[in-house]
């Protein structure tokens, strides 16, 4: 049975600011006006003092900004004021991205990883970016899941994407490639890899003792005996038998077009998929207002809302701030079970 434990671990979420000319600000001091009603752990935000000062004045939120000296002081400011550490910044321009905003995000992102990964910051929370403009100023990674597996030592596929909702958990095997590329890019140990991380981790960081564990297939109906593509029975049968020997509880595989019903996913805990779209596409039709991207794997904790920056509706004060709580919020659990548990 999971249990959720006090979100407190003495030390405070760090979150990276994203890029400015996205949703992020906004959403963050969103955030910050609900940290009573949603229970949420102490945060700070790393760089951007002034844009979000005027990010929040724009939307017509209290949010009072104090720039901390060290991460330490973050907790004791909270209940007052938005804590900011660092000072990077830029003015705020929604829905303008420049150079200038993601060079911002990226020293954002550089620095709240250090602070966790020197145990300044007992959790991460990473804000939107766009990975083109990223580009342009020296990100050289297909996104932030496999710049923290480099930051932190391991290899790309140890570090695995997690997409969690109030109503669903699913998992990619192969994440930012073409759909072309995915047939060739399976293995029985891929699979099998990626598997075993995420039941420990489900163990470890979600306190569900003995994770269930739906596997998709590749192709139509599963591959229907071999009429549609031979992946189902030459590679991934052959990783459920190895799970399942493991002691892994892991079923399938199972046709994708019937796996994400109500009654499908009572009887399980995460949906595994072949492929990116197979994995998000349920995950965002249920829960895109509460959904998050959570790295398994890591020697951190790190979280994200599962949307982009949003460029299109940035400083509107539409956005939801639904996920960015709720990425948080689930931070802030994980911590708490690795503290409790060592």
């Amino acid at each position: 049975m999971s249990t959720v434990p006090d979100a407190q671990t003495g030390r405070p979420l760090a979150c990276s600011i994203g890029d400015p000319a996205g949703v992020g600000p906004e959403l963050i001091c969103k955030a910050w006006t609900r940290r009573e009603a949603e229970g949420l752990p102490p945060f700070f935000v790393v760089g951007g003092a002034g844009l979000l000062a005027q990010a929040a004045s724009g939307r017509g939120l209290d949010v009072p900004i104090e720039v901390i000296d060290d991460a330490a002081d973050a907790a004791s400011v909270f209940g007052e004021a938005l804590p900011v550490l660092g000072s990077g910044d830029i003015d705020y321009s929604p829905a303008e991205p420049s150079r200038g905003g993601a060079k911002l995000a990226l020293d954002s992102l550089e620095s709240a990883t250090g602070l966790v990964m020197l145990g300044e910051a007992s959790g991460l929370v990473t804000g939107p970016v766009s990975k083109g403009l990223l580009a342009t100023v020296g990100f050289e990674h297909p996104g932030q899941t496999e710049f923290l597996a480099h930051a932190c030592g391991i290899a790309a596929d140890e570090a695995v994407m997690m997409l969690a909702g109030p109503n669903l958990r699913t998992v990619p095997i192969t994440v930012h490639c073409a759909l072309a590329e995915v047939a060739a890019m399976l293995s029985i140990r891929l699979i099998g890899r990626k598997a075993m991380i995420v039941a420990e981790a489900l163990a470890r960081d979600f306190g569900i003792e003995r994770p269930r564990l739906a596997i998709s297939g590749l192709n139509p109906h599963a591959g229907e005996d071999g009429k549609f593509g031979d992946e189902e029975a030459r590679i991934i049968v052959p990783a459920i038998e190895a799970l399942r020997a493991a002691g892994i509880e892991a079923s399938g595989p199972h046709p994708a077009d019937a796996m994400f019903t109500p009654r499908a996913r009572a009887g399980y805990d995460v949906a595994i998929c072949m492929y990116h779209d197979q994995a998000l596409v349920p995950l965002k039709a249920l829960d895109f207002d509460a959904g998050v991207n959570v790295t398994l794997g890591l020697p951190i904790v790190r979280t994200s809302a599962d949307h982009g920056t949003a460029f299109d509706i940035a400083g509107k004060g539409i956005a939801d701030a639904g996920a960015t709580i709720a990425a948080i919020r689930m931070a802030g659990e994980m911590a708490a079970r690795r503290a409790m548990h060592g």
